[in-house]
């Protein structure tokens, strides 16, 4: 990845002053052995998600944990960790953008080699984006905020299909733009014999803004739609991001993977701890802070039999249950992309990776899973 403008410089404070202990897993465990392939890319078997990086209302973000969230950063590069997950709607009010323009800076401050990140950023389905250039400026709009020169996958956070079917094809042109190469004439002076000064243009094609495309929250039916309409103008579809894990698997969900794998599209998985319910840290009697209350309040008694599973695995292999959870994730061929907001939470979450779940462990978790009475609640923008 090529930075868009050279590195900035850091101010010196006392913060700053701290450097937080690289956190190396052994060479043995390093996932630079398991990169897995999307698009044309190479990336880590686990991505890191930043649907928090400023979010208050439902993660509680504040500027003050801008620190701590570049030690994360500085953390997932350093142990080979080179994919990160953001949206351009990322950022609640004022801060709208935020989780890119983080990143964006500590691309630009990190100390070591930055050309091997890849950013997948999401662009909304706002109603006012009804064309394909409206896109492609959204596109060059997330550019800046990430100081970088070319966006690794450029996705659609969501179809239209289910309440806009009209603006549908805009997003899928709007891919499709993003992607292509541009054609420009760079005029310059006529060099003939005579000496003319006459103007005279020379055609260069330059690259797309975007390395590959994907799709966020498509069903299995739009999702063949749109595979099949970029393919006819030879644009190719690399992933497709769904919410994955052992509480949404659903028919649904198996058959977005079915069609992904079918299709040689890499299945992204957002949300491979439930929003927190599979890290085994909530119980009815102790729920989380905010809305998300709510969720658990409903949800986590009817999963009882699933944690089990998960914590008695756990156990026996020495790991957590988050690292359980996410581990299952990598083993169903998908790439999770667990939110990360503390240094802890990344270090936890490196465990998943290094080892794999044994085939008569994923049949045990899965049958608690379907042995649970509760699931979590789909993305209402998911399409069929």
């Amino acid at each position: 990845m090529k930075l868009k403008k050279p590195p900035m410089a850091v101010t010196t404070s006392p913060c700053a002053l701290f450097t937080p202990p690289t956190i190396k897993i052994p060479r043995l465990f390093r996932p630079s052995q398991q990169k897995v392939k999307v698009g044309p890319m190479t990336v880590s078997p686990m991505g890191f998600g930043t649907w928090a990086w400023g979010n208050q209302l439902l993660w509680g973000y504040q500027e003050s944990m801008d620190t701590e969230l570049q030690q994360v950063f500085n953390l997932a590069l350093d142990n080979d960790i080179n994919l990160f997950d953001t949206a351009d709607s990322y950022g609640t009010g004022k801060l709208n953008g935020q989780s890119e323009k983080l990143l964006g800076k500590f691309i630009t401050q990190y100390q070591g080699d930055a050309n091997d990140i890849v950013i997948a950023t999401k662009f909304a389905a706002y109603p006012w984006r009804l064309t394909p250039n409206q896109f492609v400026n959204a596109c060059k709009s997330s550019l800046d905020r990430l100081q970088i020169d070319k966006i690794g996958i450029a996705q659609l956070h969501w179809s239209t299909a289910n309440y806009a079917p009209f603006q549908e094809r805009a997003l899928w042109d709007g891919l499709v733009a993003m992607y292509d190469k541009v054609i420009v004439y760079v005029p310059h002076l006529c060099n003939c014999e005579s000496q003319c000064g006459s103007i005279t243009y020379t055609m260069c094609s330059l690259q797309g803004l975007v390395k590959a495309v994907g799709v966020s929250n498509y069903g299995p039916k739009q999702l063949l739609k749109i595979h099949d309409y970029l393919k006819e103008r030879g644009v190719p579809l690399s992933s497709a991001q769904v919410q994955f894990s052992l509480l949404s698997m659903g028919d649904d969900q198996m058959e977005i993977k079915s069609v992904c794998d079918s299709l040689g599209i890499r299945v992204i998985a957002y949300s491979p701890l439930g929003l927190g319910m599979l890290t085994g840290k909530y119980t009815p009697a102790n729920l989380p802070r905010g809305p998300r209350s709510l969720l658990f309040r409903q949800i986590i008694p009817g999963v009882e039999p699933l944690l089990i599973s998960l914590k008695e695995i756990a156990e026996k292999r020495g790991k957590s249950v988050p690292q359980v959870a996410i581990n299952w994730c990598i083993c169903k061929g998908t790439i999770p992309i667990p939110g990360v907001k503390s240094v802890k939470q990344a270090e936890e979450n490196l465990g998943a990776l290094g080892w794999k779940l044994k085939p008569n462990e994923l049949d045990q978790l899965e049958y608690a899973a379907r042995d649970s009475s509760a699931k979590m609640i789909q993305n209402v923008f998911q399409t069929r």
